[in-house]
Order: structure tokens, then C-alpha cells, then sequence
């Protein structure tokens, strides 16, 4: 990746940040990867795709600190699982030796493994030495017969946001068009029914949640081609040009995956959420629009007039105990307002959302959701988050893992939604696992007993 090739991903036409007042993204300043540098993002974003091998081309602290951090699951192969990294050291980087490693690490990888394909990660150190990644891809795949495909993301170039973006753009230049769809088997094929084919763009199947929702896309004649990246396989990622509509889940991250798809294809696309029974029902409802079919309209209101009858009678008695609890949402990107959302659809009161990640997109949802006077978290100093908590008079706090230690040593009600947790919360059947969860840690005996005086305390008094 050239300069011009990183600035060009911070200037997104589909993106609001690109207006007259504000043309693109900020650019990289110093401190900007806390939280995540280039090379995470990149490498988080293409993680996901469960049958092919990830190399990290690097020192191995690269490795180590990124390795297996998001709690995506495969319905397969776990290739992705294996950490894979080409381990330079010092010596490595005096001598040079960097590519040789590099082209013995993807032979081994395709010798003990047989993936599907290569994905190569430049980090810092291999990209200020100046290693050529793609030339030893261009030797490396056709020595072994696998496509490998370089990503040149060293941390230094900016955040990972920046990383997850330029990801999707080296998939969308090397590997997307590549192949053509398979024909849909007759036993799948629903009597009557036109069978559409569908992307998820910016989907990681975080704790399987997604597995939770794909049911409904059967039942509906919609043939997802691949969910870009949680649980697919490079074969469908090939695909994806053939799609005939498009849902963008992490604007963020892929929007402009989306939107070359739709320059380059004519494939329309549409940004919607799956937390929540509200955007549930209508992201099923912007497909049957996007793709024009009446019978399909007809069956997806079907669908969802029970979907969410069935749910409603399951959440009624939570709902009862949750309505009108106080919640503080630190989250960021799309989960700032989709969780949102989801909580009013509890009808609990959201006092806050954090907006760290977010897009000037992400902010106008939040405004439509919680009104002109929302208050809106951009810093993420936990002692300010949790200032914030007993300022706005919260019950419970929403937030990633990185803050589920100061919150309990402050004796608050905490649930994680971060991306490495084990539960899926999409879906019909995900909103009545948020609320049971939210149920749970809001009405816990242990908050009673731990601030209540120890008993020496009330002896002494």
C-alpha cells in the first residue's frame, strides 16, 4: 500500500464524513492505534474466513497479542484458529532473511494444512526493511498451486478501523470476481419460491449469533453467498460479485466493499442491524424491497408477524422486570446504535451510548433513536465511564470486556458485548438471550450484598 492508496480508503463517497464541511476520515496522529493499529484491523476483518491459512509476517509479539482476540466461530474448518507466524528476529532483520522466511512459512502452512488459500499480514518491522510480500505471494502461489494473497497493513500506517478497510479493499482487488457461483442444488430449491442470492457485508458471526438468524434467510429463498467474514470460506468470498443484493452490518468497516460492488456490479445495498426485534424485522424487510419481489414481501411479513409474536411471549415477563431500568451503552460503530435499539425494545431507558467508533452515520441513527438531546460518549477513559454511570444514574452498564474490571470493583452491574464473548445476542432468538442475560446481572442478589456495611462496620457504628 502506497500513501495514495491509504488516503484514498480515509475518502469514503458512500460515507456521511465525506461532506462539505468535513472531507474524510481523520488521518493517523500519534496514539491513534489504541485500542488496535492497522495490522489488527486487517487481520480481524479476514480472521473469520475459517479455511484458509493466516500468516502474520513479523516478530511474534504481532501474533501473539492478536492472535485468536474475536469470538467468531466456524461451522467447519478451524484453519483459522492455528496462529501462523514467520517469528523474525533480530538476526532475521540484520541479514535480510525476511522474505526467505516468509516463502518457508507459507510452504509449511500449505504442506501441513492444505488450505483453501494464504492470507499473508505485513507488520511494522518486514515493512520498514522493505520486504517485497507480493512478489514472494506471486512465487509462493504458483510454486504451491494456492492463491496467496499479500496484505500489506503494517500498524504504523494508522488505526484499525484503517486496517479493517484496507482489508476489504485487497479482497475486493484479489479475490472477489475470482469465481463464479455454484448452482443452486435442486434439493434446496423451494417449491415456487425464487431463490435470491444475498451478501452480508461486515458480519463476523461473533459468539455464532449469526447462525441464529440464517435459518430465516432459508426459509425465505435467500441463498447467502457469503457473510464477509464471519464463517466463510474463500470460495464464497470469490463469490460475492453475484449477489443480488447487498446488507452492509459494520458500515465502518466495509461500506466501500459495498458500495465498488455496487459501482462495478449494480449489486444495491442497504445498512442495517440484527440486534434487536425492530431492525431485525426490518433488515428481512429492506431485502424484500431492495429485490423488487412481491411474493417475497409477502412471505417476509409472514415471517415476521410470527417471528415476532413467538418472541413477544417468550420476553413478555422480562420485559416486565427490565422496563424502564437505566442503561449506559459503551460500545462503538454499528453496536452504538443497534444495541440501542435493542434495549428500547426492552423498554429500558438508555442514557448514553459511546460513539468512539462511529460514523457520522452512526450518530444521525443514534439521534433518531434516543432524540436531539442524546448524550453521546466519545472518550473512553474508564474513570470518566463510570463517573458517567452514577452521574446519569445507570442500573446497568453495556460495554466490551476492557471494562468489565474497574465496573465490578465498582460494584456495578456490568454485561460484556465485546467481540470476543461466547454469546450471540442477533436475531429474534438473540434478543431473548440480551434480555435474559440484562435480567440476570441487573437483579443479581450479589449487587445487595456487596454494598451493603460489613457486619464489624455496623457493630462499630
Amino acid at each position: 500500500m502506497n500513501a495514495e492508496e491509504i488516503l484514498a480508503l480515509m475518502t469514503e463517497p458512500a460515507c456521511a464524513h465525506n461532506d462539505k464541511a468535513k472531507s474524510g476520515c481523520a488521518r493517523p496522529q500519534p496514539g491513534a492505534t489504541q485500542g488496535g493499529c492497522c495490522f489488527d484491523g486487517a487481520r480481524n476483518a479476514l480472521l473469520p474466513i475459517a479455511d484458509a491459512a493466516h500468516i502474520v509476517h513479523g516478530p511474534i509479539g504481532c501474533a501473539g497479542s492478536s492472535w485468536d482476540n474475536r469470538g467468531t466461530r466456524s461451522s467447519g474448518s478451524e484453519t483459522y484458529r492455528i496462529g501462523m507466524t514467520t517469528d523474525l528476529g533480530e538476526m532475521d532483520v540484520i541479514l535480510g532473511r525476511g522474505e526467505k522466511r516468509l516463502l518457508q512459512g507459507i510452504a509449511q502452512a500449505v504442506e501441513a494444512y492444505r488450505p483453501a488459500a494464504v492470507f499473508v499480514y505485513n507488520t511494522c518491522v518486514p515493512a520498514l526493511q522493505g520486504d517485497d510480500i507480493e512478489a514472494v505471494a506471486r512465487v509462493a502461489a504458483e510454486r504451491h498451486g494456492v492463491p496467496v494473497v499479500p496484505v500489506d497493513c503494517a500498524g504504523f500506517y494508522g488505526n484499525k478501523n484503517l486496517g479493517n478497510r484496507l482489508a476489504g479493499e485487497v479482497v475486493y482487488r484479489q479475490v472477489i470476481g475470482s469465481r463464479e457461483p455454484d448452482p443452486v442444488p435442486e434439493a434446496a430449491r423451494l417449491p415456487g419460491i425464487v431463490t435470491h442470492d444475498v451478501n452480508l457485508i461486515g458480519e463476523w458471526n461473533v459468539g455464532g449469533e449469526f447462525w441464529s438468524v440464517a435459518p430465516l434467510f432459508d426459509e425465505l429463498g435467500l441463498r447467502i453467498l457469503c457473510t464477509f467474514s464471519g464463517d466463510s470460506r474463500f470460495r464464497e468470498v470469490q463469490t460475492m460479485h453475484r449477489a443480488r443484493a447487498n446488507m452492509v452490518v459494520c458500515s465502518k468497516a466495509m461500506l466501500h466493499v459495498a458500495r465498488k460492488l455496487k459501482e462495478d456490479y449494480g449489486t444495491p445495498f442497504f445498512e442495517g442491524s440484527f440486534y434487536g426485534i425492530q431492525d431485525t424485522s426490518q433488515a428481512f424487510r429492506d431485502f424484500a424491497r431492495v429485490l423488487g419481489d412481491a411474493d417475497l414481501t409477502r412471505r417476509t411479513e409472514a415471517l415476521i408477524i410470527r417471528e415476532e409474536a413467538r418472541v413477544g411471549a417468550v420476553l413478555a415477563p422480562l420485559r416486565r422486570r427490565l422496563a424502564g431500568k437505566r442503561v449506559l451503552i459503551f460500545t462503538g460503530g454499528y453496536k452504538s446504535w443497534s444495541v440501542v435499539s435493542a434495549a428500547q425494545d426492552l423498554g429500558m431507558v438508555v442514557v448514553a451510548t459511546g460513539t468512539e467508533k462511529s460514523t457520522e452515520e452512526d450518530k444521525a441513527r443514534i439521534t433518531a433513536l434516543m432524540g436531539l438531546d442524546a448524550v453521546m460518549i466519545s472518550d473512553n477513559d474508564q474513570t470518566a465511564l463510570i463517573e458517567a454511570f452514577h452521574r446519569l444514574k445507570a442500573d446497568v452498564l453495556i460495554a466490551g470486556d476492557r471494562y468489565i474490571y474497574p465496573t465490578l470493583k465498582s460494584r456495578l452491574p456490568f454485561l460484556d458485548i465485546d467481540h470476543v464473548r461466547n454469546i450471540g445476542y442477533a436475531g429474534y432468538d438473540g434478543m431473548i438471550e440480551l434480555a435474559r442475560n440484562l435480567d440476570r446481572v441487573i437483579h443479581s442478589p450479589v449487587w445487595e450484598q456487596i454494598r451493603r456495611r460489613p457486619v464489624w462496620a455496623q457493630a462499630a457504628a
